[in-house]
């Protein structure tokens, strides 16, 4: 009857009698902004693809040397060592007395990738598989960035950063292990075991995607993906370890290097050279580093930051009180720049890392890391600079040399100190809702055994 005023199914008053006389204005307001916002999405991830392929078909032509970029030719790497190592890896055993290989047995997975495509030169294959990879991180960061409390800045850190990179990064394999930690974040957030089945592969690639464990929010959502990580890296390992001789030798490959000339312990020895330093820059366990008095000491001083930086970690875990979908990222990206950072050498392919999990963290709208990224992007691009443009002026430590690598690295350490502060901030000093003392869950861990 006109008037009567029902109950719905759960016991809320309405009057059908309103829902003719409103309803209809209301689904077309409805239409209305569904629309304009299916359209702004459009529009954004239109523009983003443009980009990506604009900068993409730029960097494809330099590393296959139709366009000569500025600078050093950045694919030896590619045709002089990977080949090398592809040859001896096709025989069953791993190039252990290389001193230039010092990677987990993964890698090899990498290396020998471009195989798949034996219609291609082995050097052309390897950039179009790493093409591919990076398109596969712009696809998931675009599929990510639709879902309900994400933002679209995360797309474009990934798709502006690596173009500021440089055409280094489709001329090293590292681009293929943050697809994989990219990959890994993303489930993570919903299918624990299956994040810690992949940060374990990707470290089983390159070691540093078991950071991306040390976000996870303390109990059932840890056990089980480092339960995963555990069983997976055992069983990828003891694979390796029975079908491939010499599987394990990267675990002491590292130990006699030096000083890598763009670290940041190696500005010691830049400024030491103008007041008379008699040391001397060599390529030394395949990269050009800093040899004579004072760098094992610069080395281990490094490596005692290294340290430091763990047990802040290790603290931070045990402090933290609130975790967040932003918090799992945040955490991996602040552990990844202060691995980075401290570390004895700081390859211009470590900002590729960065760049793929900053990108991640700017995909959450409740995530504090948005400086720290930014600073990331910019020091991309002092990085390109810096190698391959400006390597040799940083080689012999020039005054502009030292100044990109002040430049650069005094971004890595401003970023690195604004990540920790915010991650402890959002995470140690954050009253949870409620006022209770007890950290929250993040969504979806408690409830997917995935």
């Amino acid at each position: 009857m006109p008037g009567t005023v029902a109950r719905d199914g759960y016991g809320r008053h309405h009057d059908p009698g309103a829902r003719g006389r409103g309803g209809d204005d209301e689904t077309r307001a409805g239409r209305y902004v569904s629309g304009r916002t299916g359209r702004a999405t459009w529009t954004r991830t239109g523009g983003a693809l443009a980009v990506w392929a604009a900068t993409r078909t730029l960097l494809l032509l330099w590393v296959l040397r139709v366009i000569v970029p500025p600078g050093l030719d950045v694919t030896y790497d590619v045709s002089g060592l990977y080949v090398k190592w592809a040859k001896v890896l096709s025989g069953g055993v791993f190039p252990e007395h290389d001193v230039t290989w010092q990677y987990p047995p993964g890698a090899a997975l990498a290396v020998l990738a471009p195989k798949l495509l034996p219609f291609l030169s082995y050097a052309t294959a390897f950039y179009v598989l790493a093409l591919v990879c990076d398109a596969l991180v712009t696809a998931l960061l675009l599929y990510a960035a639709t879902r309900p409390g994400r933002r679209f800045a995360g797309v474009w850190v990934w798709v502006v950063g690596v173009a500021l990179l440089g055409p280094v990064v489709f001329a090293r394999y590292d681009v293929m292990v943050t697809a994989l930690s990219v990959a890994a974040l993303l489930a993570g957030t919903r299918r624990a075991r299956a994040f810690g089945a992949l940060a374990a592969l990707g470290a089983v690639v390159k070691v540093w995607p078991v950071l991306l464990l040390v976000g996870t929010p303390r109990g059932e959502g840890t056990r089980r993906s480092w339960t995963s990580a555990a069983v997976t890296g055992l069983v990828l390992l003891a694979g390796f370890g029975l079908l491939m001789p010499g599987s394990l030798s990267f675990l002491t490959a590292q130990r006699d290097r030096g000083t890598e000339v763009e670290s940041l312990g190696a500005l010691v020895f830049h400024f030491a050279r103008h007041f008379g330093w008699d040391g001397r820059v060599a390529f030394h366990y395949g990269s050009m580093e800093f040899l004579g008095t004072g760098v094992p000491l610069v080395s281990a001083l490094a490596q005692v930051l290294s340290v430091l930086a763990l047990c802040w970690l290790v603290l931070w875990r045990m402090r933290a009180r609130v975790w967040s979908e932003a918090t799992f990222a945040d955490a991996a990206f602040t552990a990844l720049l202060l691995f980075t950072t401290t570390s004895r050498v700081i390859s211009p392919q470590y900002m590729v890392w960065l760049l793929g999990l900053g990108a991640v963290c700017l995909l959450y709208r409740g995530g504090r890391m948005t400086l720290p990224v930014v600073l990331t992007v910019i020091a991309s691009f002092v990085t390109w600079l810096e190698f391959p443009v400006y390597f040799g002026d940083v080689i012999g430590s020039t005054p502009f040399g030292i100044g990109l690598l002040v430049a650069r690295n005094g971004l890595l350490v401003a970023a690195t100190v604004l990540a920790c502060r915010a991650l402890w901030r959002e995470t140690v000093r954050a009253v949870p809702r409620g006022g209770s003392a007890e950290s929250e869950r993040m969504p979806g861990w408690a409830t997917t055994d995935a």
